[in-house]
């Protein structure tokens, strides 16, 4: 099924060259990389690991016609399932439908320029039927503002049928805690946020903490995977490629290599909230961004979310029994705060220029059977990570613990 752009107008088909030039260079480096691909999609049973190292390394799956194929794998999607299907009168019975139109009609910006208006018109019908069915079909999972963003990428790019599976599967899955009642465990995540930067760069960190800035500036690029901030298409893509591959905390991280990345920038500001926030919340749209998901990954691996949370209820004398016990997604219950945490127990216990050395350093093929093992949590759970024990000693920390 084709998707509603066109796949001569997919502009990820050829962003790894800068200058827009088909190399022969590139041409051998694209071929090989789609022949990897082809090579995991037609493996009994399909080499899921492979495919998450794909979407992983540079240039991601490449095309919107090879995100078609591999999106639903690594979301364990069987495409060849019935769609779900909606009650009658979805839009007169949902407590939703009226925010979920509002939302949509200002989406305009999220559709391809030039896209004709009956078209683009018929899309946010479906969006919203996307939306509403998903809900109808979950009543634990509750609309936010925001989320017609990531539900309108999956529409783009792979049609009505096939999106509304992937987004009901991403939804109670990678988007559960942003769709809960409350943004308790919204806020929850956001707390990532400064403990990830202080272990990289305490300057930076410290001068945020003085400047009171919080870390709300960051609260749009998590709950719509970026989707609401970057204008162009081919970017937004390539990080929701990242992020399907990889554990569902993943964007916490890249919105933390965003923060290091603008460090001078930041540091030249005046040390207020309204200026930092001012500044953090415009992000940049020249940005560097498969460094920055290379990045985002060494992060990952060197300071996984088990660790940075087991060091804040490590922290926490009041609760032996949360330390013990605590999972992933679970922290805002216990009301700690781990940016603090961390910032008193490893204020001076390492230099900045080591930290950061260590970071970029990690072998970069560990990194990638690191994290693809990760997105296999996702997809397969506990099982997967009891075959890998030995190429990952770390990860028994993980298991049975993303989606409790």
């Amino acid at each position: 099924m084709a998707s509603p752009r066109a796949q001569g107008d997919d502009p990820t088909s050829s962003h790894w060259d800068d200058d827009g030039a088909e190399t022969a260079g590139f041409n051998a480096k694209r071929k090989k990389k789609v022949a990897k691909i082809y090579q995991a999609l037609n493996s009994d049973p399909t080499d899921v690991a492979a495919l998450r190292r794909m979407a992983i390394s540079e240039g991601g799956l490449l095309t919107d016609e090879m995100r078609r194929k591999v999106w639903p794998k690594l979301l364990n999607v069987n495409t060849s399932d019935p769609p779900p299907v909606s009650g009658e009168n979805l839009r007169q019975m949902s407590k939703d439908y009226q925010q979920v139109l509002l939302d949509v009609r200002r989406s305009l910006r999220r559709f391809p320029p030039g896209m004709p208006k009956e078209q683009r018109e018929g899309l946010q019908e479906e969006l919203i039927d996307i939306i509403l069915l998903v809900l109808e079909r979950n009543p634990q999972l509750h609309y936010y503002q925001g989320y017609h963003d990531i539900v309108v990428t999956f529409l783009l790019v792979v049609g009505e049928r096939l999106a509304t599976s992937l987004v009901e599967k991403v939804s109670t899955h990678h988007l559960r805690d942003f769709m809960d009642p409350t943004m308790d465990n919204t806020k929850h995540i956001l707390n990532y946020l400064m403990p990830i930067i202080d272990q990289v760069n305490p300057e930076l960190h410290d001068f945020m903490q003085s400047a009171e800035v919080g870390t709300i500036f960051a609260l749009s690029w998590l709950i719509t995977w970026f989707g609401h901030v970057l204008s162009d298409f081919r970017h937004v893509v390539r990080l929701y490629d990242f992020f399907l591959a990889c554990h569902p905390l993943m964007p916490i991280y890249f919105a933390a290599v965003i923060v290091l990345y603008r460090e001078e920038e930041v540091l030249d500001c005046d040390c207020d909230m309204a200026s930092v926030h001012h500044l953090l919340s415009q992000i940049p749209q020249d940005l560097p961004y498969e460094m920055l998901i290379s990045r985002a990954g060494d992060l990952f691996v060197q300071f996984p979310p088990s660790r940075l949370a087991w060091e804040a209820a490590a922290q926490q004398q009041a609760n032996k029994t949360a330390a013990s016990t605590f999972k992933d997604f679970e922290l805002a219950s216990t009301q700690q705060r781990p940016d603090m945490v961390l910032r008193q127990r490893f204020r001076g216990l390492l230099r900045t220029e080591t930290r950061a050395k260590d970071v970029l350093t990690k072998p970069r093929t560990n990194r990638f059977v690191k994290l693809a093992v990760m997105g296999l949590t996702v997809a397969l759970g506990a099982a997967a990570l009891a075959m890998m024990k030995s190429a990952l000693e770390w990860a028994p920390k993980f298991q049975l613990q993303l989606f409790p």
